[in-house]
């Protein structure tokens, strides 16, 4: 088991990854910029590394200081938490390379994934059902005129390299398509620097359900189930709720949908925990939308249901212990809703 854990992240998740480091016996090292010298994580960890000024850019975003901090406390292993370098491939390589264990999937496992159309290939490959849409990044006008005659009109332009509901937009006639493309590339570049988008056919009235997996470095995986996180507003997930609604009344999805994330998750040669996410339409028919590649904000809607505790297992599998749980040992007892709250202007 690994003796020290730089937490690379703050607030709420930072908090929870210390409790469970203390809990796990592992020494824990918060990092803060000047807004949070005060905060909770900062006060309840063992010790403390500042990182710079308030802007993430300047702090939780900065690899370089991060690794350093990671160096001078003597930390054999950093959790990004979610957000900020959670999900990417260069932190998780830099950790690396630093002989830092990235508690967390492989830099490879994240490039596959991390991208959209990278991980639509991926499913498709073993093929688990997509939304009908391109397999690349729309490289001009032509192409996505052609494309959404094809899908046919609603469509939905999405970022290829985020989420969030960032580099999105609903194109219903061609006449709005080359603005929307320019706009919702233009978010993009400013979200995630990278302003490839792609066309997805849209599906009306969705559910939006998403499969937690766990995977070791032994060729083992299982699925904890489902949460449904079907009220959104602005694209942002508002309640989350597990058992969903809909797999309770149709329980035979819930095998189709583990089974189909479980040979994603496995073609992609993902380790550590990781949610498939699927959009399921009003004939119960499932298509997988995306991965995330880190630890969900939801995640403790899981553990209440199922009792595991989702970030040990993160703190085993990347020391290199394998999971011990069977499938057929996951259980689902009772109902768990998490209830998001947003400021808004």
């Amino acid at each position: 088991m690994l003796k020290k854990v730089l937490v690379a992240n703050r607030g709420e998740i930072a908090v929870r990854v210390i409790r469970a480091l203390r809990e796990a016996g592992i020494g824990s090292v918060a990092v803060y910029s000047d807004a949070d010298r005060g905060a909770l994580a900062v006060r309840m960890a063992d010790e403390a590394a500042y990182l710079g000024a308030s802007p993430s850019s300047e702090s939780y975003l900065r690899i370089d200081k991060i690794i350093d901090a990671a160096n001078r406390h003597g930390a054999q292993g950093i959790h990004p938490g979610y957000g900020f370098l959670s999900e990417n491939a260069e932190f998780a390589e830099a950790c690396a390379n630093a002989g830092i264990v990235f508690i967390g999937p492989s830099a490879s496992a994240i490039r596959k994934m991390g991208s959209k159309t990278s991980a639509r290939q991926v499913a498709m490959a073993v093929g688990a059902p997509v939304v009908p849409g391109t397999e690349q990044a729309i490289r001009n006008l032509d192409d996505a005129r052609e494309t959404a005659r094809t899908l046919g009109y609603p469509v939905l332009l999405k970022a290829a390299a985020g989420g969030g509901g960032k580099g999105r937009r609903r194109v219903d006639r061609e006449a709005d398509r080359a603005a929307a493309i320019r706009d919702a590339s233009s978010e993009a570049l400013r979200a995630f620097r990278s302003d490839e988008v792609y066309l997805e056919k849209l599906i009306i009235e969705p559910r939006h359900i998403e499969i937690q997996v766990l995977g070791d470095h032994h060729g083992h995986m299982i699925h904890l189930g489902e949460r449904e996180c079907s009220i959104q507003r602005r694209h942002q997930k508002v309640i989350e709720e597990c058992p969903s609604p809909l797999i309770t009344a149709y329980p035979e999805l819930r095998e189709k949908m583990g089974e189909a994330a479980l040979k994603i998750a496995r073609a992609a040669g993902y380790a550590n925990a990781g949610t498939m996410e699927f959009l399921v339409d009003r004939d119960r028919n499932f298509y997988f939308l995306e991965m995330n590649t880190r630890l969900q904000v939801e995640h403790p809607v899981t553990e209440l249901v199922t009792e595991l505790d989702l970030v040990q297992w993160q703190l085993r599998i990347a020391a290199g212990e394998p999971l011990t749980i069977q499938q057929n040992d996951v259980m689902w007892r009772g109902a768990s809703i998490e209830c998001r709250l947003y400021a808004e202007d």
